[in-house]
């Protein structure tokens, strides 16, 4: 479990009026953020329909390194500095792996039923594992040592869990929400 990404979920509820300085504080606060060992990457999801909150979601390759950026001195310089904007302080959420896939954002947190977490996942995962090794096979030709069963599995099974991970879940499962979190 310590060595799991894991993904850090930050909502602020911003005071209304003052989302230009909320703004200017982001573009400070990330790159320091990207700065920390292990970050691997930021995802900053504005507020629509007149909510006034925002979603920052941050990865971490391990929980150490989350910790080492939560508990920093400059994340905590930063975390009173925003203070002001806020309506109420911040919500936190701390999720591992797959979990995040199939937990919507918002107040009602419904939880995705088994069956389709499990129907999403094969939709998703099923195609990739019929073109990734096709797109790879003139790789694993030209090089001999990559045409291995084992080395060319694992390049495959690591192409196709990043793309699950950073590109196509957390497109898919927005693009899917309502029936999924029926």
């Amino acid at each position: 479990m310590d060595n799991a990404i894991v993904t850090l979920v930050i909502q602020h509820q911003v005071i209304a009026g003052v989302e230009p300085q909320y703004e200017a504080w982001l573009n400070e606060i990330v790159p320091n953020a990207q700065r920390f060992a292990g970050h691997l990457g930021v995802n900053i999801i504005r507020p629509h329909g007149g909510s006034g909150t925002y979603t920052i979601v941050l990865r971490f390759d391990t929980h150490e390194h989350l910790r080492d950026w939560v508990e920093s001195d400059t994340r905590k310089r930063f975390t009173e500095r925003v203070a002001r904007l806020l309506v109420s302080g911040e919500q936190i959420e701390i999720k591992t792996g797959l979990e995040y896939w199939f937990t919507p954002a918002g107040p009602a947190q419904k939880k995705a039923k088994p069956f389709k977490q499990f129907l999403v996942t094969l939709s998703a995962i099923f195609p990739l594992t019929v073109l990734v090794p096709r797109i790879l096979r003139p790789l694993f030709q030209a090089a001999p040592v990559l045409g291995w069963p084992i080395v060319s599995n694992f390049v495959t099974a690591v192409i196709i869990v990043f793309l699950m991970v950073y590109l196509i879940m957390p497109h898919y499962t927005k693009l899917i929400s309502r029936w999924l979190f029926s």
